[in-house]
């Protein structure tokens, strides 16, 4: 989760994001904030995000992001 805090940071320094829990739906992230993010994670944690996955739900906080990162691991 650590790994994932500080991407999230490099993106919106200005942004508590372990406690921010509506960042799509209070405009926080952006679609090249997701574009950027999904790239990151990739080279992070190995891991590819389907098309499917990119939903405002896996987006809105960074622990329903984490959570994300962890299933697809565990599918992986």
């Amino acid at each position: 989760m650590e790994s994932l805090i500080e991407i999230l940071e490099e993106l919106h320094p200005e942004v508590d994001f372990e406690e921010h829990k509506s960042l799509i739906d209070d405009k926080v992230l952006d679609s090249f904030d997701i574009i950027t993010l999904i790239s990151e994670i990739h080279e992070e944690y190995d891991v590819r995000v389907p098309v499917d996955e990119i939903i405002p739900e896996n987006f809105n906080s960074a622990q329903s992001l984490y959570s994300l990162i962890q299933r697809l691991q565990d599918e992986g």
